[in-house]
């Protein structure tokens, strides 16, 4: 991680961020788990590999990972799977770093404003990837909350800036969001086929072949909850595979790393949200997909939604247009209001953007 954070400062001035994986308890049922391993012995003989040791490790080196961002800081840390200690958090806060912890529930997302966290990023069910409950239950499974109804529930509840995450690819979707009472909005598969990604090439590939119809929240490949495109690894060992993480992850890893090697995706996590087919029309740099501007289009359509935005606007471009549309917004636009926002979160974009530093250029 030091070394992918001294690159990553090498490349750009940039604001950027960490995320870490909290440490999860021990897990009781290891002959759940040695089943599993019995399961996945043809995949193993299939791709010429030895499966993982499940016992590799259960904190994927959290304290070290702790250390080196405190001596050497980050603008942005975040954290999945649980809370940190207020310890934690407030040590982070006195080196200068903001920090945000995932919430898939009201409840969830309370305990972080309790710990002490700047802001909470409330994951909706759409998102792609691991979803980030505080715990694994698996009594839960399939009852998670979509993200414009999770966003009303937790606006409710707590008073700290709320980021929104799952599902989201387009403009006019962070206008959604932000109509809908969060502060900023986080993008992950609407980035995943772009050059700067460091998803693997099958996996970029995947997001617009045909075969791949439709995403799941599976267990397959890590033991936890985590939304991926659907195919024959998580169709044939999905339903089978025990609710244990890190072991499943462990287990499988090898596997995964020789579906990859052989170009073959129908072994691979390919994490995706559920929206993800319109990334794929345009396989766009970051800079190309992220323009940001100052305008009102997303801030008509939240407007439209009965939006009363958070920050105060910028003022627009001293253009024909932009003077037009500024009055437009005077005559028919609602007021606004300040509240308790994520700092440097700016006006909207020109037409299907979102927030400077959000988004942009992605559609209406």
């Amino acid at each position: 991680m030091y070394q992918e954070i001294k690159q990553l400062r090498g490349l750009t001035g940039h604001p950027f961020g960490v995320n870490l994986f909290m440490p999860q308890p021990e897990y009781a049922d290891a002959a759940a788990v040695d089943v599993y391993a019995h399961q996945l012995a043809g995949e193993a003989g299939w791709y010429e590999t030895e499966l993982g040791d499940p016992d590799s490790g259960r904190d994927d080196g959290y304290d070290a990972k702790l250390a080196v961002l405190l001596d050497n800081p980050v603008p942005v840390v975040s954290f999945h799977f649980g809370v940190p200690g207020r310890e934690v958090l407030d040590s982070l806060r006195g080196a200068g770093t903001f920090t945000l912890v995932t919430a898939t529930t009201a409840e969830e997302a309370l305990a972080v404003e309790r710990a002490g966290a700047d802001a909470v990023i409330v994951q909706g069910v759409e998102a792609g990837g691991h979803q980030g409950t505080h715990r694994d239950n698996p009594e839960t499974d399939g009852t998670g909350i979509g993200l414009l109804s999770l966003l009303a529930q937790v606006r409710e509840t707590v008073g700290i800036p709320i980021v929104a995450a799952g599902g989201i690819m387009r403009g006019g979707q962070i206008a959604a969001v932000l109509a809908a009472g969060a502060s900023a909005a986080q993008l992950g598969t609407a980035f995943l086929a772009t050059p700067e990604s460091g998803a693997q090439a099958v996996h970029k590939q995947a997001l617009t072949n045909p075969l791949f119809v439709r995403t799941q929240l599976t267990r397959a490949f890590s033991g936890r909850p985590a939304r991926g495109l659907v195919n024959r690894f998580m169709r044939e060992h999905g339903p089978y595979a025990p609710a244990a993480y890190p072991e499943v992850h462990h287990l499988t890893s090898p596997l995964r790393k020789a579906a990859a090697k052989a170009g073959d995706a129908q072994g691979m996590a390919l994490w995706a949200g559920q929206v993800y087919k319109r990334q794929g029309q345009r396989r766009r740099s970051v800079g190309k997909a992220v323009r940001c501007d100052d305008g009102p289009g997303v801030r008509r359509r939240a407007a439209r939604r009965g939006a009363r935005w958070a920050v105060r606007p910028r003022r627009p471009r001293g253009t024909a247009r932009g003077l037009r549309e500024a009055a437009a917004l005077r005559r028919g636009g609602r007021p606004h209001r300040r509240r308790r926002t994520l700092g440097g979160v700016r006006g909207a974009g020109r037409r299907g953007q979102g927030p400077a530093g959000c988004t942009g250029g992605l559609g209406r």
